[in-house]
C-alpha cells in the first residue's frame, strides 16, 4: 500500500470512518463500454456559457460551541471551455466575466476539472499544503472516471473518483468521500476547522448542470479529527449568454500557451517529487499564486512575451514547491 493510501485510511479511521468508505463495488465490463459515450456526453456538455449561482449553507452542529454561520449566496458569469480532449481524459477551463461600475469588464481565471476514465491513480489532498498519488485499485477502475480540480493558479485542490449512474431518472457522476482543503470563503476566518470531508456531486439538467457538494468540516481536537458542521454547497451552472463572452475568449486566446505550460510544469513537479507541497495563504491560495495571475495579465496587455512569462513560471512553481 501506497504511503498516501496508508495516509488516506488513518484519517479516516480518526473521522471514524472505515478506510472501505473510499471504495465502490466493481463496474461490469460490459456496462462499463457501454456508459462510456454517455459518460463523455455528459462531461463535455458542462462547456458553455452560464449565469452561476453559488448557494453555500451550514446545517447540522456536531460540535455544540459552534455558532453556524449564516446562508451565504452569490453568483456570477462563467464560461467555460474544453481545452483537451484525447477521449478518455477531458479538461474543462472555467473563467469567470466581472462587470465593474465602470461597465468595464474583467477575467477571472476561475477553476479548472480534469477528467479521466479509469486512471491508474489520482493526486488527492492528503494534508494542508499537501497533496499526494493514491492509487486506485485495478479492480475500481473500470468504467469510472477521476475528476481533479486544480485552483486559479492551477495547482491542486483535491482529486477523487466515482461513476455515472441514473437513480429516478436523473444521472450524474458521484465521487467516493474527499479530502479538501479549506475554501477562501472559510479559510479567511481562521476557523476552528481546518479542511472538509465531502462528496461530490454532478448532475446535467435541461438549462445547464449542477454541482452539489456534501461537506463535512473537519477540526483537530487532541490530536484527532472531529466533525465540526455539515454544509451544504449547491453551485447551479445556467445556461446564459448575455454578457461580454468575447472578453473571456480573447484572454484565454492571449494566454492558453502560458497557462499550458504552467499546467505542464505542475504535473512535472507532482511526478517528480512524489506529489505537490507548497505553502498556502488563506487569502490567496498558493503562495505563488498572485503572480503566476498576474503574469498571465501582463502577456495579454503585451508587457511580457510568454516566452518569458514561461521561464519565470517555471521558477515559481520549482522553487515554491517541495519533494515530498
Amino acid at each position: 500500500m501506497k504511503k498516501s493510501r496508508i495516509f488516506a485510511a488513518a484519517l479516516l479511521l480518526a473521522a471514524g470512518l472505515p478506510a472501505a468508505a473510499f471504495a465502490h463495488p466493481p463496474v461490469a465490463a460490459e456496462q462499463a463500454a457501454h456508459d462510456f459515450e454517455k459518460d463523455r456526453a455528459d462531461i463535455l456538455a458542462m462547456a458553455g456559457n452560464y449565469r452561476v449561482s453559488f448557494n453555500m449553507q451550514e446545517s447540522t452542529r456536531w460540535d455544540p460551541d459552534y455558532e453556524v454561520l449564516e446562508p451565504k449566496r452569490s453568483g456570477g458569469n462563467e464560461v467555460v471551455r474544453v481545452i483537451e480532449d484525447t477521449g478518455r481524459k477531458i479538461s474543462l477551463q472555467h473563467l469567470l466575466v466581472i462587470t465593474d461600475d465602470n461597465d468595464k469588464t474583467h477575467i477571472i481565471k476561475h477553476w479548472r476539472q480534469d477528467w479521466e476514465y479509469e486512471p491508474a491513480r489520482v493526486l488527492v489532498y492528503s494534508d494542508r499544503n499537501q497533496w499526494t498519488w493514491e492509487d486506485v485499485p485495478a479492480e475500481r477502475r473500470k468504467g469510472r472516471w477521476s475528476q481533479t480540480v486544480w485552483q486559479v493558479d492551477d495547482s491542486p485542490r483535491y482529486g477523487s473518483y466515482g461513476e455515472f449512474t441514473g437513480t429516478g431518472g436523473v444521472r450524474r457522476w458521484r465521487s467516493q468521500w474527499t479530502w479538501r482543503p479549506l475554501a477562501r470563503r472559510d479559510a479567511i476566518r481562521n476557523p476552528v476547522y481546518d479542511r472538509y470531508l465531502g462528496i461530490n456531486r454532478h448532475q446535467p439538467s435541461p438549462d445547464g448542470w449542477v454541482h452539489w457538494q456534501d461537506n463535512t468540516k473537519m477540526g483537530l481536537k487532541d490530536g484527532k479529527l472531529v466533525p465540526v458542521v455539515q454544509e451544504y454547497v449547491l453551485n447551479t451552472y445556467i445556461k446564459y449568454d448575455n454578457y461580454d463572452v468575447k472578453a473571456a475568449d480573447d484572454y484565454w486566446a492571449a494566454t492558453k500557451d502560458y497557462w499550458a505550460a504552467v499546467r505542464a510544469e505542475w504535473e512535472r513537479v507532482a511526478s517528480e517529487k512524489g506529489g505537490i507541497a507548497i505553502d498556502e495563504k488563506g487569502d490567496t491560495g498558493t503562495v505563488i499564486s498572485g503572480r503566476l495571475l498576474s503574469i498571465a495579465d501582463e502577456i495579454q496587455d503585451g508587457k511580457l512575451t510568454t516566452a518569458k512569462a514561461i521561464a519565470e513560471a517555471k521558477k515559481l512553481i520549482d522553487g515554491g514547491t517541495r519533494r515530498i
